[in-house]
């Protein structure tokens, strides 16, 4: 294994894929060294924005033995085969989420990594932000009593805005819309929040703008002891949001509305809302990543993550296409 840790970027068809070549540049353990697309002006463009080799073929990219580990931001329908090649070379594998369009793809992709003793992470950022950390030393303390229901809502101005690309509307490519890519964000806090895997999910898609995939997305999904989570996307909203509320039976936090501040009220809290401090973040799943890497260990929390996210995407994405609700088994949820 190199030191630092020598990593290409596999794919730019997503909107992240430059924050993850900077993650690679800016840590000291990393240092990006090919590009490969395929799309291959798409892929030259962005070696010589970065100052790496384009490589054109991936096998021969991945078959390099000064190679260790990949990003992956390639279309979501691509993420299967793409990341189960990077695998079976055994290179580590840093992606954007979702991990795969199906749950059993993802469960296959983690074992595959697991048996070839590969590190496997799925970037999901939310988990290590200063105000999950906060909301979940609150549900450790009990000073929420018990929750009965959330809200979370992620939004932004993206086709109304004109800056979100148009593949992102493909539903091959894509997979889906709105809640496949950004309301993963939301779906992997509520059940995170709420501390155990959804009994049943109902959804409800808006297209605004005539895509054929959703630009307004709202979840409902009911939890053991009839406790509800509302989890909403969405991709035409001006400004953009992002809120979490928290109702238990003894206090309500909220976050975000009207500033990046985690408020509480009720119970241990008093009468009167009250600003609560918020700590230092985790380390982000980038870094996460490298540490694994180093370390030689299964990120077993992350990749658990994953996993259910797909299952949650998929749900939604059914009951939004057939007006059912979909039924799913809860268990509790392993804290990040």
């Amino acid at each position: 294994m190199s030191h630092p840790l020598t990593v290409a970027a596999i794919g730019f068809w997503h909107v992240h894929a430059g924050d993850y070549v900077r993650n690679v540049q800016e840590h000291p353990d990393t240092t990006l060294v090919a590009v490969w697309d395929d799309d291959e002006q798409r892929g030259r463009t962005a070696a010589d924005q970065y100052g790496v080799e384009f490589v054109a073929d991936l096998d021969d990219l991945l078959a390099r033995p000064g190679l260790d580990a990949v990003t992956v931001t390639t279309a979501t329908d691509q993420h299967t085969d793409v990341i189960s090649r990077a695998i079976r070379a055994g290179k580590h594998v840093f992606t954007e989420k979702i991990l795969a369009p199906t749950v059993e793809e993802s469960e296959e992709l983690v074992d595959a990594s697991r048996r070839a003793g590969v590190a496997l992470v799925v970037s999901l950022p939310r988990l290590s932000d200063d105000y999950t950390v906060a909301i979940e030393r609150v549900l450790d303390e009990g000073s929420l009593g018990e929750l009965t229901y959330s809200r979370v809502r992620l939004a932004h101005d993206g086709w109304v805005g004109g800056w979100l690309p148009e593949r992102f509307g493909d539903p091959v490519a894509a997979i889906g819309g709105a809640l496949t890519d950004l309301g993963c964000h939301p779906a992997y806090l509520t059940r995170l929040f709420h501390r155990a895997e959804p009994l049943s999910l109902s959804a409800s898609y808006g297209h605004v703008t005539g895509r054929a995939v959703e630009d307004n997305a709202v979840v409902t999904a009911e939890f053991p002891d009839g406790r509800l989570g509302v989890f909403e996307a969405s991709v035409v909203t001006t400004p953009g949001a992002f809120t979490i509320e928290l109702r238990g039976t003894a206090a309500t936090l909220t976050f975000g509305f009207g500033g990046d501040r985690l408020l509480a009220k009720g119970g241990a809290f008093g009468d009167e809302w009250q600003e609560l401090p918020l700590p230092e973040r985790r380390p982000g799943a980038f870094a996460q990543w490298v540490q694994h890497i180093h370390d030689g260990t299964t990120a077993d929390d992350n990749l658990r993550h994953a996993v259910e996210l797909t299952r949650i995407v998929v749900a939604a994405n059914e009951s939004a296409a057939t007006g059912r609700v979909v039924q799913l088994t809860g268990e509790p949820v392993t804290r990040a």
